[in-house]
């Protein structure tokens, strides 16, 4: 909530942040109880399309690194997803002063569905401040790469990273042999 707890110098550290949205704290809907609803069900079924597709591709005995790309974005999603169900019943809610509390005897600060996702990762890799003489930005600090993210976060980028990679060897099609070709139209 504000406190971060160095990591290897300077270069990495642990900042707790709830996220009341998706990527970057970005709200759907506006936010809100009905975009948090409607958010928490979006990735219930993003997560089973996922999966289905996933079952697909290794029935169909697809390259390792093709299923691995595929197994990190679903692992991210469901991880994401867990947060959003359970942990506005399981904790209290945070304040700038106060940490959030596992099981707070009133109950925690959101039905089920209507959960934050906990970030915690954050590597601000270059900071300094831009210089006076550049136009409407002198003077202002800068941090390059400020997003905050969380290991489910990290499994969905690697697995959109690999599966951009791998999708073209996933996806090609085989020569038929001219058996093939001939059976077929029979």
């Amino acid at each position: 909530m504000g406190d971060s707890i160095p990591m290897l110098g300077n270069w990495f550290y642990l900042h707790f942040i709830e996220n009341e949205g998706m990527a970057f704290g970005w709200k759907l809907f506006g936010g809100g109880s009905f975009g948090k609803l409607f958010l928490t069900l979006f990735r219930l079924v993003a997560i089973g399309g996922i999966g289905y597709y996933m079952y697909l591709m290794v029935k169909e005995r697809k390259p390792f690194p093709f299923i691995l790309s595929i197994a990190l974005i679903l692992a991210g999603a469901a991880g994401n997803l867990i947060d959003s169900i359970f942990y506005g019943a399981l904790f209290s809610e945070s304040t700038p002063y106060d940490i959030a509390t596992f099981m707070p005897a009133e109950g925690g600060y959101a039905p089920l569905l209507h959960g934050h996702v906990v970030d915690m990762f954050y590597f601000p890799i270059i900071e300094g401040f831009y210089p006076h003489w550049m136009p409407w930005i002198g003077g202002e600090y800068f941090a390059f790469f400020q997003p905050v993210f969380n290991l489910a976060d990290s499994s969905i980028t690697v697995g959109v990273i690999l599966l951009l990679i791998f999708h073209r060897k996933a996806t090609e099609t085989t020569p038929k042999s001219i058996e093939e070709l001939d059976e077929e139209n029979l």
